[in-house]
């Protein structure tokens, strides 16, 4: 048992380290490909390797409002996305989209803000899983069941609107999960805990805390008694990696939020 424990971790490690990026770079103000940008990305196909596309993450510059700057980098990431079909690259059905908008650490060289960041594996380097027994991932509900006083939980799949508290609309079935947890659990009392990336610590009470209220509102719209709840926001005092972050993967691990175990 301990021979097969040791194995699947390396097998994780090895497969987060076969991640690769590649960033392309757009002029000011447009979504469209610029010349530059078509003559890398083909540069990159004719290599011929066994690429597989797994995450396309928009940026922009700080320049315009942010509602603006979201929907553009959206607009980059979809530019790109036509692109990688169009030129037959593999690309995962279920590939993680998102558009930072200028809510990121930024470059004081405009141009390297305005990108897309591609991020891709080599299939021939991807573990071949379906030889490996089906290890489901745990359940919100079967992780609170087994933690005791003091565990730290993280929320998976809890995403906020660029530079905002409000919740996007795919979270809601972990929030909802979160809600039936607490329905189920009376005797349990948790923290609410906000992270951020990519900030300075002179600003991070601003998102992280509101990001951490909006979900205690959450329970409290829930019926759930305020006795058992309370919200912190940490900001980037308690990174996952060191900021600044090298890469967008490590950005993305860095903005989390966890709820705190304090009775159960």
């Amino acid at each position: 048992m301990k021979k097969a424990i040791i194995c699947f971790l390396l097998l994780i490690a090895f497969s987060s380290f076969a991640q690769e990026k590649l960033n392309v770079y757009f002029d000011f103000d447009q979504h469209e490909l610029n010349e530059a940008a078509i003559k890398k990305i083909n540069s990159w196909i004719a290599e011929g390797k066994d690429y597989q596309v797994t995450k396309l993450y928009g940026f922009c510059d700080w320049k315009g409002t942010n509602s603006y700057n979201d929907t553009l980098a959206l607009k980059r990431v979809n530019e790109v996305y036509n692109f990688l079909k169009q030129s037959d690259i593999d690309v995962i059905k279920d590939i993680e989209i998102r558009g930072f908008g200028e809510d990121f650490e930024q470059s004081p060289i405009q141009g390297e803000n305005r990108r897309v960041t591609i991020i891709y594996q080599l299939k021939s380097q991807v573990v071949a899983t379906e030889k490996l027994p089906e290890k489901s991932k745990e359940s919100l509900k079967d992780q609170i069941k087994s933690a005791k006083k003091g565990d730290l939980i993280k929320l998976e799949n809890i995403y906020f609107y660029n530079n905002s508290a409000k919740v996007v609309p795919k979270s809601e079935s972990t929030l909802y999960d979160l809600l039936c947890v607490m329905v189920d659990n009376p005797k349990l009392k948790i923290e609410i805990q906000g992270h951020i990336c990519c900030k300075r610590p002179e600003e991070y009470e601003v998102i992280s805390t509101a990001r951490a209220r909006a979900v205690y509102n959450y329970l409290i719209r829930g019926k759930i008694d305020r006795a058992r709840l309370s919200f912190k926001g940490y900001g980037v005092s308690r990174p996952v990696h060191k900021i600044p972050e090298k890469n967008a993967l490590e950005e993305d691990e860095n903005r989390r939020v966890e709820i705190l175990i304090l009775e159960n």
